[in-house]
């Protein structure tokens, strides 16, 4: 089959923006040295375009989890620019067909089954998606948004803008506008654009399968470390219309946590988290897959797997009945269906089911530990 025209200008800048951040960034250090203002700056610049990747591009306008005011979206979109990753209107397109499509390699543009170089930047280096490029007809709602719109209009100026204005008024101010080039401009650059492609590619290859194994996405907490939070890409893959990705609160999850305190600035609304009774029963359901995989090449496995079932279906008993009684107390919080005491009476009722079923989940856990 014959292979889609190269894109030369896409070759050309990952090309030339990889040789001065291999070559001359570490040439520039050996024989000139940079300092700590120069090297804090990269940071904070590199930060900023990562965030207005996953915070921007990806959570508030690809999948709309949440509301932002004017003045976040407008600092988002110029970091998008800063980010060089094409304009909002694009990426977010091209990102909800791969979640529509994932792993479909005739649709999925960046499928990761097409191979890591394909997934991570390849399919940005050939005219692929050729037939795309103009049709936004799955981001009709971001069409509406008027900074969008005016990011999308005139991106090639604010990529420029933003790509050597920031670095060149930096070396000015500082007064070293070489070194700020080559540390503010190609290599902030650099790292911004392969930390980004590693959620196309690494987080579809390296990690766990905790909510689904319906498609390659993996839960890497390593992986999040370098990508702002993205690395939980399963539990993402699944509920992709959660603000979070990492849902406990330890998890490393820098985006959840800007989207989260911009909440009490006011600056973000509507924040959407998915049930959690839908999680648990997603997570309890894998384990269940995987012990059943394990035990099919058992000596014992029909009378194993027997028991599996049997334990997993006294779990779900307790799973139902607490998430129904707190569902209903919920029910009649916000409707006032009953008195203050039937309501207290229903609490106590939820905390002794609460630890029954934690009992429950914990021996889960126990048992299927055998098998691992």
């Amino acid at each position: 089959m014959k292979k889609p025209p190269i894109i030369w200008l896409n070759v050309s800048v990952f090309l030339v923006t990889f040789l001065f951040a291999a070559i001359a960034v570490p040439y520039r250090a050996f024989t000139h040295g940079f300092d700590g203002a120069e090297i804090t700056m990269a940071i904070i610049c590199f930060i900023y375009c990562g965030m207005s990747i996953t915070a921007g591009y990806h959570r508030l306008w690809s999948h709309r989890t949440y509301q932002a005011h004017w003045s976040l979206r407008l600092i988002f979109a110029l970091g998008g620019a800063f980010a060089l990753q094409n304009s909002i209107l694009h990426w977010s397109s091209d990102h909800r067909v791969h979640h529509k499509h994932v792993d479909n390699n005739d649709v999925d543009p960046y499928s990761a089954k097409r191979g890591f170089w394909y997934s991570h930047i390849g399919w940005m280096l050939r005219e692929y998606q050729a037939h795309r490029y103009t049709d936004y007809a799955n981001c009709r709602d971001l069409e509406k948004d008027a900074i969008v719109m005016w990011q999308h209009k005139h991106y090639l100026l604010l990529t420029i803008l933003m790509n050597f204005g920031v670095p060149l008024l930096f070396g000015l101010i500082h007064g070293d506008i070489i070194s700020s080039l080559l540390l503010v401009g190609f290599m902030r650059l650099v790292l911004s654009h392969h930390t980004t492609f590693f959620i196309n590619s690494l987080a579809h290859i390296w990690g766990k399968q905790t909510y689904t194994d319906k498609n390659t996405a993996r839960d890497n907490p390593f992986l999040a470390f370098f990508t702002f939070g993205e690395g939980y890409h399963n539990f993402h893959h699944i509920f992709e219309n959660d603000y979070r990705n990492g849902i406990r609160w330890w998890d490393f999850d820098p985006t959840k946590w800007l989207i989260k305190g911009c909440n009490y600035l006011r600056l973000t609304t509507k924040l959407r988290v998915s049930p959690e009774d839908k999680i648990e029963k997603a997570k309890l359901s894998m384990t269940l897959k995987r012990s059943q995989l394990r035990l099919e090449s058992h000596p014992q496995a029909e009378e194993m797997l027997a028991k599996l079932q049997h334990e997993y279906d006294a779990l779900m008993a307790k799973f139902n009945e607490f998430y129904a009684l707190r569902k209903q107390l919920m029910i009649n919080k916000k409707e006032k269906l009953v008195s203050d005491v039937e309501n207290s009476e229903l609490l106590k009722q939820i905390k002794e089911l609460k630890t029954s079923f934690i009992e429950q989940k914990r021996h889960w856990h126990i048992f299927n530990a055998q098998f691992a």
